[in-house]
């Protein structure tokens, strides 16, 4: 494992920092634009990591409702609050989390390579993407 792809553990949260979570990945990360209804409306850019590398801080679960569509497997989760979604799990990792990189307080993410998802024509996207990949422990990096 190079120097660029050690992990380090990335804090963030919403708005108002009712929800406050820590992650760990790498300082590079790849971010995933995604044009599906959702996350084209909210303006959703996000990176995945393992489920098992998120951890939300004390207190937080009680201010996070959380929204479901379509298939419902995606729970969409936000701040009751102030309405941020710094975080949810994701239909293309259920075994993972997608961390908004908005969310992500400053100083722990040394580079962010943008991709596109095609959420308007998922079932097509998804078979030919890696994004799956992004929620295994070995999780690929940013280059």
């Amino acid at each position: 494992m190079s120097v660029e792809s050690e992990a380090v553990v990335h804090s963030g949260g919403c708005h108002c920092r009712r929800v406050r979570w820590r992650a760990e990945a790498p300082a590079s990360v790849v971010a995933w634009i995604c044009n599906c209804s959702n996350c084209s409306m909210r303006g959703n850019t996000h990176f995945v990591v393992p489920a098992a590398r998120f951890s939300l801080e004390p207190g937080a679960d009680e201010f996070i409702t959380t929204y479901t569509f379509g298939t419902h497997t995606a729970k969409h989760t936000f701040c009751k609050v102030c309405g941020i979604t710094s975080f949810y799990r994701p239909r293309s990792n259920p075994d993972g989390v997608a961390i908004t990189v908005a969310c992500v307080d400053p100083g722990t993410l040394a580079h962010v390579e943008y991709r596109h998802a095609d959420g308007r024509n998922w079932e097509e996207w998804f078979a030919r993407s890696d994004i799956s990949d992004f929620s295994k422990e070995e999780a690929p990096a940013a280059e």
